[in-house]
């Protein structure tokens, strides 16, 4: 009998359309394919990592002029946030070690007076909402906030910076009616006389923060390994693990935040000095933390191009660091949870052209998948909202192609990784596949599910041949590509979905990310240049009941 053949084929093979189809003389117009055969084992799970594996960052620069803080209560990025949950909220970054808390009892007139609620109920949430034409006002004055931010960053000049309680009532509340978990970073450069950590102004902070009953974690300076360039003082890894130690035993003085979390160090990826640093500050101050962060970024973002982006070495990089994070750590503090702290695609505030554009969810997608499968358990994306262009929200608080790709595989991909090896002849590493169970807290799809995630960084297409035991399942398919067909829609900054443009239908409602449903077969089509997920709806793996 005749082999029924599946097909997702997509515009940069024959029209920029989707389609599907099972018959032969579709397949017969794509003889110019990757063959990649497909090993997947169910037989057990072999890493499990958090449910908010994917989590996200606010850049502290956005504190720098504290009325922009007041951006955190626009409607449309509070309806994106929440689309992202459960994740934690990292509020930090270069700029967090010249934060100083500067409270005060009459609160000086921004033009906007919210009146504050933790309870983080509906009514409550809309009553923080931010009006419409302060908003336009506010992403303004970002954009011209964003010229002196990058100017600083390039000589390497940073001015302290104050915040009030508004920053930190803003801040909270959007984190809260966002559904998201806040770890705020404290400053580490302010230093007593003997060079151990100056608590004074954290104690203060956190004085607030419990008087107002904000429940959040905490960390302790940012790339603490960069300390001298940035500011003329160098912290040693025994120092560094002792202030950790110091701040854990203030957080177990406070009822309220007793057993609340505590992370770092959020050193730069392993290099001499950044390793000795990192072993220092563990056999000091492991056991003061819940979850040891560094930081990975992949290129420069002043000098890389296109090809970087779609480099298969480039992005096996990530692989040879993790591992000597996780080496590190195992040796000093064995079982330590070990996460991505701070992570994107180009370091310096990102590629302009590239790390906002499709060709960037390369990068992103490969990370989440590999860094799953390599044992890490959270990753950070810098940035939500903020300075650069690495973010997943531009300056007009519009979703980019990143913020896409995070948002299907907060949908379809489950905590639990699975075993998959990929075979084929010519361009194998072009095709990178990863498994896990499909999530089953946020689908409909029956226990025993399983999501495949694949990318092709080639311009031709692979067709992928799962292994028999999945073949007579239903698939569901989700396979995004860029709106624009040929290598030139790399750059854009919109994506489609099943040949469908991704928008927000208005400010406060996201569109529906609709599947194309395929019937059981024995390929599966990936179009060149595509990030796909594949959900087997009866996959029945039994590591996912």
């Amino acid at each position: 009998m005749k082999s029924v053949l599946i097909t997702i084929v997509f515009g940069l093979v024959h029209s920029h359309r989707f389609h599907t189809g099972a018959s032969n003389d579709v397949i017969g117009n794509y003889t110019n394919f990757v063959n990649v055969n497909l090993n997947m084992d169910f037989s057990g799970v072999l890493r499990r990592v958090n449910e908010r594996y994917l989590s996200v960052a606010i850049d502290a620069s956005l504190v720098a002029e504290e009325k922009l803080m007041y951006i955190l209560g626009s409607p449309k990025l509070r309806t994106l946030a929440k689309a992202l949950t459960p994740a934690f909220l990292r509020f930090g970054g270069t700029r967090q070690d010249f934060m100083v808390f500067h409270p005060e009892k009459t609160i000086q007139s921004h033009g906007y007076h919210p009146h504050y609620s933790v309870s983080g109920t509906e009514d409550a949430c809309k009553k923080l909402e931010l009006p419409s034409l302060l908003e336009e006002r506010l992403k303004k004055e970002w954009a011209q906030q964003e010229v002196l931010l990058l100017r600083e960053d390039l000589q390497r000049k940073y001015k302290r910076v104050k915040f009030t309680e508004y920053s930190v009532d803003l801040l909270y509340s959007f984190a809260n009616c966002s559904g998201m978990d806040l770890i705020f970073g404290l400053n580490a450069l302010l230093r007593t006389p003997g060079s151990a950590w100056n608590s004074s102004n954290a104690r203060l902070l956190m004085q607030y923060c419990e008087s107002k009953q904000y429940k959040m974690s905490w960390e302790l300076g940012n790339e603490p390994n960069s300390f001298e360039k940035k500011a003329g003082f160098r912290v040693d890894g025994y120092q560094l693990g002792q202030d950790f130690v110091h701040l854990r035993e203030i957080l177990r003085e406070s009822k309220f935040y007793h057993n609340t979390g505590l992370y770092g160090p959020d050193i730069s990826q392993p290099r001499d000095h950044r390793r000795d640093l990192l072993e220092g500050f563990l056999q000091s101050g492991s056991e003061a933390i819940d979850a040891c962060t560094w930081h990975h970024y992949y290129v420069n973002g002043r000098d890389t191009s296109l090809e970087d982006f779609l480099d298969p070495e480039v992005l096996d990089t990530l692989a040879l660091k993790t591992n000597e994070v996780l080496e590190t750590v195992g040796l000093v503090s064995p079982g330590k949870k070990v996460w991505l702290g701070e992570t994107s695609s180009a370091y310096g505030g990102g590629a302009l052209g590239l790390s906002d554009t499709f060709v960037a969810g390369f990068m992103w997608l490969d990370k989440l998948g590999l860094g799953a499968k390599l044992g890490l358990d959270v990753v950070i994306r810098q940035v939500f909202i903020g300075s650069g262009s690495y973010h997943l929200v531009d300056d007009n608080l519009d979703p980019l192609p990143d913020y896409w790709l995070s948002i299907v595989y907060k949908r379809l991909v489950g905590p639990e990784v699975l075993g998959i090896k990929a075979s084929s002849f010519g361009q194998r590493k072009r095709v990178r596949v990863y498994l896990h169970c499909t999530n089953k807290k946020s689908t409909d799809y029956r226990n025993g599910a399983v999501t495949l995630i694949a990318m092709n960084l080639s311009n031709k297409p692979a067709r992928l041949s799962p292994p028999a035991h999945v073949s007579t399942s239903t698939v569901e398919a989700f396979v995004l590509q860029s709106d624009q067909p040929s290598k030139e829609g790399l750059y854009s900054r919109s994506v489609r979905l099943n040949g469908e443009v991704l928008q927000m239908v208005d400010d406060k409602t996201l569109p529906e990310l609709k599947g194309t449903v395929l019937p059981p077969g024995e390929h599966l089509q990936l179009p060149g240049f595509s990030l796909a997920f594949y959900v087997f709806t009866e996959a029945r793996a039994l590591a996912c009941g």
